[in-house]
């Protein structure tokens, strides 16, 4: 198994916060996409009463697709729907073991095949708030008002990519993405926030990487 480990920091300037980023890649099987060959993002966490945040999803579905090294992606809302009920949030398989009875039922590997799609792609992971402190006070009276203070939350953005290969019916691997962002909101008079986008840049990296990973 190959594993593949970038990191990125950030240092906050102008109005955003701190950022440190890694990015990393386990390879199970020889990936690569064929002219009309495509991808669709799913989220794996329906499986664990945790569905992953339609906004990245939407965010992963969005920067795998453009740029002139984009790739084909099929929005994840018509997949689900062309193949229902196989991959509805019950009824989708858990693992890989799952995949050649699935595509040996009446259907399903001819609308994959009308899809174009050769990978799935199951996004699992969240954003959260892990640790805050200071203090902000804001007051107001006859003369103005204003805030005065200081403080600060930490961001984690942890997400994994799990790529299923329909072709062979087996797991190609996965890219996962781990992003701590500090943000900050000094205040004097007027608060002014420094904030780091944790979301986005896991975002950003996990698609860059998944991208590199699939097309190789």
């Amino acid at each position: 198994m190959r594993r593949n480990k970038f990191l990125l920091a950030f240092v906050g300037i102008g109005l955003a916060g701190c950022v440190t980023s890694r990015v990393e890649d386990a390879r199970e099987n020889v990936t690569g996409l064929e002219d009309g060959q495509s991808v669709v993002i799913m989220t794996k966490s329906y499986h664990q009463g945790n569905e992953t945040e339609k906004d990245y999803l939407t965010c992963v579905e969005k920067a795998l697709g453009s740029g002139s090294k984009g790739i084909k992606v099929v929005p994840h809302q018509q997949f689900v729907d062309r193949l229902f009920p196989w991959f509805e949030p019950r009824t989708a398989p858990a693992d890989t073991k799952g995949l050649p009875a699935l595509m040996e039922r009446p259907g399903v590997a001819d609308a994959v095949k009308a899809l174009g799609v050769r990978y799935v792609v199951w996004l699992d992971g969240d954003t959260e708030r892990v640790a805050e402190g200071g203090s902000l006070s804001c007051a107001a009276g006859p003369g103005g008002g204003g805030c005065f203070g200081f403080a600060w939350w930490q961001n984690d953005a942890d997400y994994e990519a799990a790529v299923w290969d329909l072709d062979g019916n087996e797991s190609a691997g996965t890219v996962s993405a781990d992003v701590s962002g500090t943000s900050f909101l000094p205040a004097l008079v007027v608060p002014i926030p420094l904030i780091a986008r944790t979301q986005t840049k896991a975002c950003k990296g996990l698609a860059q990487q998944l991208r590199a990973f699939i097309v190789q």
